[in-house]
């Protein structure tokens, strides 16, 4: 049963009109995409030469229909970013959130209640249809307990109004900056990464069911838990690499299993070799039938540190545009390319922007404040 909210103490105002999100993309949409999109090592190989770095997700976001946004893992983020990165994306481009460290590695998802109020107004809301699963990493030293689990999923709001509601809860630091208008309420999803194999129990995925929350898939060289089990109404998958984690790269035999899977998961569906937790029927098809509506599919590669290049495919026969997608780093095939229809990469010069600024509020402990062994995100 929900908890009850606290009411207000601040002065944030929900708006909200509900309604049916005009925006809404079609069931069974597959989403490729980068776990952030800063990296120096990038620049002249992915990123042209000389290209501004205020204008790289820009350009990123024209060769590939989503990015996950890891910044948000360090730090809450202010509502001019994610106001910034809305306006400099295409129109069907969707944004992955990475859930606050302070909320999973920090707080270990005890006490919670406000952390979660800053997270939600720190300006996500802001990404209004653009917004897409919010994914919430847990660490390797936090194990299965779930009483622990059902009462944090008992907290998380499940629409925009919801976390707009919840958002009004934030505490005064967030006073002169929080973000709790949203224009339509729309559903929010969440995906959970687990670290600790305690957490490959039937009863884990039987709570995710429930909850309607995606086990991530995430390919980490064998170095922690993998399962294959549908638990939401929709994938998560996170490849960070296939032999050595974040930099090895993926063969296009290896890219061509993963897409048969894909075509198995976005029909409801399991592969006859596909690795389970749940036995029963019921768990095997996950919250739906396989013979429902089918599910979305959001990929992100996340093996960053080796070279970055373009190539260019042909998808979807001579009726499809040629789009630009990355070669080592992620390695996209066009297989897993099929939703995406974005026209080859063109830029136009926007008005200038400041440069992305971090806050140091909440997540960010003062230990680890300029001292980040990755540019954008810790996967």
């Amino acid at each position: 049963m929900r908890k009850a909210r606290p009411h207000s103490k601040t002065r944030g105002q929900v708006r909200a009109r509900v309604g049916r999100d005009t925006a809404l993309r079609r069931p069974d949409e597959i989403r490729v995409g980068i776990s952030g999109w800063r990296y120096a090592r990038w620049r002249g190989k992915f990123y042209p030469k000389g290209l501004a770095h205020r204008r790289e997700l820009e350009y990123a976001s024209r060769a590939l229909n989503s990015v996950e946004i890891n910044g948000s893992f360090y730090s809450l983020q202010r509502p001019s970013s994610y106001q910034r990165w809305y306006s400099e994306t295409p129109a069907d481009f969707i944004f992955s959130i990475k859930g606050a460290r302070f909320i999973t590695h920090m707080k270990k998802l005890r006490d919670v209640e406000t952390p979660l109020a800053n997270f939600f107004a720190s300006g996500v809301l802001a990404l209004h249809q653009k917004l897409g699963p919010i994914l919430w990493q847990l660490p390797q030293n936090l194990g299965w307990n779930e009483e622990r689990l059902n009462n944090f999923f008992d907290l998380l709001p499940r629409n925009t109004r919801e976390a707009a509601k919840l958002g009004t809860n934030h505490d005064d630091n967030l006073k002169a900056r929080a973000w709790t208008k949203i224009d339509i309420s729309r559903p929010l999803r969440y995906a959970i990464e687990v670290r600790h194999e305690s957490f490959m129990t039937p009863e884990f995925f039987a709570l995710l069911r429930r909850h309607n929350i995606a086990f991530v898939f995430a390919d980490s060289a064998g170095k922690w838990p993998y399962t294959e089990d549908l638990t939401a109404d929709f994938i998560y998958i996170r490849l960070h690499g296939a032999e050595e984690l974040y930099v090895s790269g993926y063969t296009d035999r290896a890219l061509d299993r993963w897409a048969e899977r894909i075509e198995y998961w976005r029909k409801g569906k399991q592969p006859s070799d596909a690795k389970l937790i749940a036995t029963s029927r019921r768990d095997l098809r996950g919250r739906r039938s396989a013979a429902s509506l089918p599910l979305d599919v959001f990929v992100y590669f996340d093996n960053d540190a080796n070279r970055c290049a373009f190539r260019c495919a042909t998808i979807g026969g001579g009726a499809r545009s040629r789009v630009n997608h990355f070669v080592d780093v992620i390695s996209v095939p066009r297989r897993l390319t099929l939703g995406l229809a974005q026209a080859e990469v063109e830029i136009v010069e926007p008005p200038a922007q400041p440069d992305e600024t971090e806050s140091e509020l909440d997540s960010l402990p003062i230990d680890h404040k300029g001292a980040r062994t990755r540019e954008e995100c810790v996967s």
